[in-house]
């Protein structure tokens, strides 16, 4: 399972409406950092299939979303919850950080 493409126009039906906590990890194809953790992102969007929605949101063609939630450093990582941010990741971080934060929020 991959992440999914997250848009502007998906955003909504994606992730505000989901009946499950969404991780969506704001990235860009220029940015270090993010191709580090992207295998990480790929790795809980497998291990996590059917519990949490795993997206990815581009934010130079989404700039609508990133700028709706303040992102100004990337990757950010947001888990949203019945429509609202619950968790902000900053940073490359290990992926037992992410996991961590990720399971406070799944029933």
């Amino acid at each position: 399972m991959h992440p999914i493409q997250i848009t502007d126009a998906s955003f909504d039906k994606d992730v505000l409406a989901s009946n499950k906590p969404v991780l969506i990890d704001f990235w860009a194809t220029w940015c270090g950092p993010c191709r580090m953790i992207a295998p990480i992102v790929e790795e809980i969007a497998t291990e996590y299939e059917g519990k949490v929605v795993v997206g990815k949101v581009d934010v130079d063609e989404n700039q609508n979303i990133a700028i709706n939630y303040g992102i100004r450093s990337i990757p950010t990582l947001i888990i949203f919850k019945d429509g609202k941010v619950v968790e902000q990741i900053v940073g490359a971080v290990p992926k037992k950080h992410i996991v961590e934060r990720l399971n406070a929020h799944v029933n």
